[in-house]
């Protein structure tokens, strides 16, 4: 151990640095996050909805204990389990999830090995619970489902990884869900590097459509996704549910011969100008079962002479133009922020498992903490905050030093003194409290 005397700091030799600070705690703002997963009533869904196998005959750390655990974890900024071997003695880390000693890394390793492909399943159902609750709280009427897929680096020889063209490395290939409204994660399914875009997307999406059309029927639903969605599955899925739906094609010969046959020269055109014009029209692609309408952007930049063709492919009505249904589809890029989200805040993309289904499960945690902070946003904060990312949330409202106070009835957790955040603290914490109602 580094001596008293090295750790003296040279711009004032009276000053000496030394972790012996005691039962102190960085991460006392996540009190706001068990509010809210006590307003969620997190631990009943999660005791209702996973039911892992264990054949331990002792133990000290119950499954749903260790998942709370690493959910904190992840929130306050712990990617590795191996934090937990000090986390596990924090003071705020024992009183919000309700244990004197929390799991150690190797009690996390044998908690992961207990999973199976049935426990991923039922993770996406707890997910889907808590995003039922927060949509009755915050009373939404529209969803977008905004599908894509993206990548995650490996390093090693972990089951399934393998090489991906697009990306030009090695890695896995999940498929990705958001609602394009609230940023919600609706679902997440890892997938070998070497998997397409669109494979197994209809299995992906159709629970969803299904979902929401059973238990909210009046809820509006768009469905969004570039090219690489642009497969008879989606649109099927979506017709036979109901929903709408706005893909990006891409171009082709015939696609483009249609878009040249329609674009207007005009004698009085400036053509230094740049021009965009606007089309909709009917086509068939041999793989398609019937005609569906398709919008057309054709672009030509100021100085240049040939329009350069953007299709997408729609069930929206007529009376939607298509400078409309190219807005709305422009709005999907928001959807890279999310993702970029879930992997630089949640470690979303993290692959320490040698194993394929241990990183599925890592995945599906990191989707369950993402959630969450994010229900903490859109509930907890005022309108013009809740585009916060969680690197300052962390900065903001969960990384405040504190110290837990015991008297023989009551626990006082003390702040400090000189919390900069104390006043939005106190009204999210208050915004939490009266969300309970609604539940």
């Amino acid at each position: 151990m580094t001596s008293l005397h090295k750790n003296q700091v040279k711009f004032n030799s009276n000053i000496t640095i030394s972790h012996t600070g005691g039962r102190l705690s960085s991460d006392s703002g996540l009190v706001l996050v068990k509010e809210l997963m006590n307003t969620f009533g997190f631990s009943h869904l999660a005791k209702q909805w996973l039911h892992i196998t264990d054949h331990r005959a002792y133990f000290t750390h119950d499954n749903l204990a260790i998942l709370e655990q690493l959910i904190m974890q992840l929130i306050a900024g712990y990617s590795a389990d191996s934090s937990a071997n000090l986390l596990r003695r924090d003071p705020v880390f024992q009183a919000v999830l309700g244990k004197k000693q929390l799991a150690s890394q190797s009690s996390i390793s044998r908690f992961l090995d207990r999973f199976t492909e049935e426990n991923i399943d039922q993770l996406q159902a707890l997910n889907q619970s808590l995003i039922d609750k927060a949509r009755l709280i915050r009373n939404d009427t529209e969803l977008i489902i905004d599908v894509d897929s993206t990548h995650s680096d490996t390093f090693g020889r972990q089951e399934q990884t393998d090489y991906n063209a697009h990306y030009q490395t090695y890695g896995y290939h999940p498929l990705v869900a958001f609602d394009g409204l609230t940023g919600d994660f609706l679902k997440a399914e890892l997938r070998s590097g070497n998997q397409y875009t669109s494979k197994g997307v209809k299995a992906f999406i159709n629970p969803l459509l299904h979902h929401y059309k059973s238990t909210l029927p009046h809820t509006e639903i768009l469905v969004r996704g570039d090219s690489g969605f642009a497969t008879p599955e989606v649109y099927e899925s979506c017709e036979a549910t109901e929903s709408q739906y706005v893909i990006r094609l891409k171009s082709n010969r015939r696609l483009s011969q249609l878009a040249e046959h329609s674009v207007l020269y005009g004698d009085n055109q400036e053509w230094e100008e740049r021009e965009v014009q606007y089309f909709s029209l009917p086509y068939q692609a041999q793989s398609w079962s019937k005609p569906r309408r398709v919008c057309i952007r054709s672009v030509r930049e100021g100085g240049e002479l040939l329009f350069h063709h953007a299709f997408i492919v729609t069930n929206l009505s007529d009376n939607v133009s298509p400078e409309v249904i190219f807005s709305l589809y422009g709005k999907r890029g928001t959807m890279e922020n999310f993702i970029k989200e879930a992997k630089g805040g949640f470690y979303f993309d993290k692959t320490d498992s040698p194993r394929f289904l241990e990183n599925h499960v890592r995945m599906m945690i990191s989707v369950l903490a993402y959630n969450l902070v994010n229900f903490l946003k859109s509930i907890g904060f005022d309108k013009v905050n809740q585009g916060m990312t969680i690197h300052s949330i962390r900065l903001i409202l969960l990384k405040v030093a504190g110290k837990l106070v015991q008297t023989g009835r009551q626990v006082y957790l003390k702040l400090s003194s000189y919390h900069v955040y104390q006043t939005e603290f106190y009204k999210v914490f208050e915004r939490l409290r009266r969300s309970k109602q609604w539940i």
